[in-house]
């Protein structure tokens, strides 16, 4: 339930402010028929991330525990840096083809948008941390909804209640902390209290 819970916050922090929740408020203001967007988005965002969520899991076969743990602490911090970095949507990433429909458009351009962005490797870096990548990969979708659902509804309203500063420096704080205790086995010293 831990990867659950913080996969869905983490992204649901990340992507605010973030190109792709750029994206739905482009794709909601220029067609206003936001369910086939929404499920688009949907769509879209659980192929991706299963596909990161596969690569995670790859990871952790292909490399030793010691490896992987270094690995992952500095992915970690490095999100927390890539985190403080705004995104901007570029004009030429999105460009609409009336061949594709709504849904299909959005499916596409959400997928393309999310390549390589700081969701899917958080997506992956997650999914190797871990032991449960379904939950990571639901949790990771589930973020992405938690911020763009809004977003296709709400438009710019919703981007002008909450400061992507804000949001982005709590999310960083979010990463910063886990690469840390990921670096420094603190997980294993807090689970060994536990018990």
């Amino acid at each position: 339930m831990n990867a659950l819970l913080v996969s869905t916050g983490v992204v649901a922090l990340a992507e605010m402010g973030d190109k792709t929740q750029l994206l739905a408020f482009l794709l909601a203001a220029r067609f206003q028929k936001p369910l086939p967007i929404v499920l688009g988005i949907t769509l879209a965002t659980i192929v991706n991330h299963a596909l990161a969520g596969l690569v995670g899991v790859w990871i952790t076969h292909i490399l030793s525990p010691d490896m992987l743990r270094w690995i992952l602490g500095g992915s970690f911090i490095a999100m927390a840096i890539w985190m403080l970095i705004p995104d901007k949507l570029e004009e030429d990433e999105v460009s609409f083809s009336s061949r594709l429909g709504i849904f299909g458009l959005t499916c596409v351009t959400f997928f393309l948008a999310e390549m390589g962005d700081k969701t899917q490797i958080a997506t992956v870096a997650m999914a190797a941390r871990f032991d449960t990548p379904v939950l990571v990969v639901i949790g990771t979708t589930l973020g992405m909804l938690i911020a763009n659902v809004p977003a296709v509804f709400l438009g710019e309203k919703f981007a002008q209640r909450f400061s992507p500063k804000v949001i982005h420096s709590i999310s960083a704080g979010i990463f910063a902390v886990m690469g840390l205790l990921t670096l420094f086995k603190a997980d294993e010293f807090f689970s060994s209290l536990m018990q």
